[in-house]
């Protein structure tokens, strides 16, 4: 038994996960990121090495580091590679930050927005367009500049608000990656602002080929959220699948047992391997 008299007594230092660095990132409409990043151990390939930007940084980038630094030490087993994995954050200690809202989210007309259980309003929010011109012209430049990276192995990464900025941006801009993981998104959230968007991309798909690689992933309980999540997405799933043809890629996973939050660890290793594979 180890007694806080024993680990007082010891030299202490943080935590770290080799291989990671954070950088403060202030975008030119002035909005502040923190910017996790992770580089393998190794020698990147001729081509670089893949790479996977996540949403809400904060809470996950760490799982899916780890996740990757696990698996791909035998990539001749698990079918997982190494990659560079770029958490998009908040400068912030908490898991999550209001400023997601904003960033995620599609703005007016305000159709669909469920109201909170409080009462209370609504953080700011209908920057998703800001957020994609912020990714696209300025952090993945930055990053390209300063790692190897293979621009045609390029995974996105959301789950809730941030999986309904992952369809935002496939549906509005679907060569910016190769590979979109949109986890539990909130496609009622103006829904029908989304639903249009698919519109107009399933009408471009009919007229022209594309090559993406979709996958969904929702828990089982989530069939039963006050918002229908559970529904949209299988519904939305099931849409898409039908223009494979088209080079539309899509994989649907119901996992069960598990809810809204408890689907992230999961849905992280199947993403990675649905990202990664060798």
């Amino acid at each position: 038994m180890i007694h806080d008299r024993t680990l007082n007594n010891k030299s202490s230092h943080l935590f770290t996960i080799p291989g990671t660095k954070q950088y403060h990132f202030v975008s030119k409409a002035n909005r502040e990121y923190q910017i996790f990043v992770y580089t393998p151990n190794e020698e990147p390939p001729p081509t670089g090495f893949p790479v996977i930007y996540l949403l809400d940084g904060n809470s996950i980038f760490a799982t899916v580091v780890e996740a990757i630094r696990i698996q791909s030490r035998r990539p001749e087993r698990t079918g997982v590679g190494p990659a560079v994995v770029v958490g998009i954050g908040y400068p912030i200690e908490a898991p999550f930050s209001s400023e997601r809202f904003y960033d995620y989210t599609l703005g007016k007309p305000e159709i669909d927005i469920p109201t909170q259980s409080d009462g209370t309003p609504w953080p700011k929010h209908g920057g998703a367009e800001e957020f994609f011109t912020f990714i696209e012209e300025e952090l993945k430049p930055t990053i390209h500049q300063t790692y190897k990276i293979n621009p045609k192995k390029q995974t996105l990464f959301g789950h809730s608000l941030g999986g309904l900025f992952v369809l935002f941006t496939l549906f509005s801009n679907p060569a910016a990656f190769q590979t979109y993981i949109a986890g539990s998104p909130s496609i009622h959230w103006n829904k029908e602002i989304i639903l249009d968007k698919e519109k107009k991309f399933v009408t471009r798909l009919e007229k022209e080929e594309m090559h993406a690689n979709l996958m969904i992933g929702i828990g089982e309980l989530e069939r039963w959220h006050k918002t229908n999540i559970g529904e949209l997405t299988r519904d939305l799933s099931e849409r898409l699948s039908h223009y494979k043809k088209r080079g539309l890629n899509v994989k649907f996973i119901q996992f069960e047992g598990e809810g809204h939050v408890s689907v992230l660890p999961p849905l992280i290793t199947k993403a990675i391997n649905f990202s990664l594979q060798t």
